[in-house]
């Protein structure tokens, strides 16, 4: 697949997936997900591919899905969607759900790389990475998404304290609460982002595959994989109403109410 909206690299053992939307702040387009998944499972098959690493291009990761942008909407009237409640649930949960699952289950160690904002499917993003290494400047914003897995991201209670105020976790927080593991200054991000590959890459493939797989499994024994489905459903109830009609109409916000909220916290 020849890529328009991500770049794809091979440094010896490390490959790189890197969404290249910056005049968009990385905002997650259907094209962008198709392309993604693809080079996902193209350095999953590779073996001479030992870690992944997710980052993003300009001056965000990711600004979450895709509201409008003109090539959105271009994309959409190539490949129409189809209307109504079943095709809105359809797409949501093969882009957005799905997708996400296949990439917190690719056989090799990811790791996102996170500066900037990282906004409601940025979370998305991040969360489905086995690590991850964030710049001082990375503020994360979580919502009811559709990969809705903040739960087991962070404590329980920390969790319902940012939700229900729908507020930034800024880099060092996110550290204290588990969710990232890395803090480094923004100039240094890709340096030590590269290291932690390299690092990991020296470890036996299979010793990785099996530990990845062995984690795994205990969350999902523990009910992980099962309530991130349901939530999907609890995500589709929370957008219907107004929303849905106005999707269905091909007339999405700008802004979702969430990150409005958000920012003006920021004084921004």
């Amino acid at each position: 697949m020849a890529y328009k909206q991500i770049e794809y690299e091979k440094h010896d053992a490390i490959a790189r997936v890197i969404l290249n939307r910056p005049e968009y702040r990385n905002a997650q387009s259907r094209v962008l997900l198709e392309e993604m998944d693809d080079a996902f499972n193209e350095a999953n098959a590779d073996d001479d591919v030992r870690v992944i690493i997710l980052s993003g291009r300009g001056e965000h990761f990711s600004s979450g899905h895709d509201l409008g942008t003109p090539d959105e909407k271009a994309d959409a009237q190539r490949r129409p969607y189809g209307k109504g409640l079943r095709a809105i649930y359809e797409r949501s949960r093969r882009l957005f759900l799905d997708n996400t699952l296949r990439w917190r289950d690719l056989d090799k160690p990811t790791i996102a790389q996170v500066h900037g904002y990282c906004i409601f499917g940025g979370w998305m993003f991040a969360a489905a990475m086995d690590l991850i290494v964030a710049a001082e400047d990375a503020m994360f914003l979580p919502s009811l998404l559709q990969y809705f897995s903040i739960p087991w991201d962070v404590p329980i209670r920390k969790a319902k304290e940012v939700l229900f105020q729908s507020r930034f976790v800024r880099a060092e927080e996110a550290a204290r609460l588990g969710f990232v593991n890395l803090v480094v200054p923004r100039e240094k991000l890709e340096e030590e982002t590269l290291a932690l590959a390299k690092r990991i890459a020296e470890s036996d493939r299979m010793t990785l595959k099996m530990l990845k797989f062995a984690l795994n499994n205990a969350q999902d024994a523990m009910g992980f994989r099962t309530a991130v489905r349901n939530a999907h459903s609890h995500h589709m109830l929370l957008g219907m109403g107004p929303y849905l009609r106005d999707a269905d109409q091909g007339k999405l916000p700008k802004r979702m109410p969430g990150v409005g909220q958000a920012l003006d916290k920021l004084g921004k």
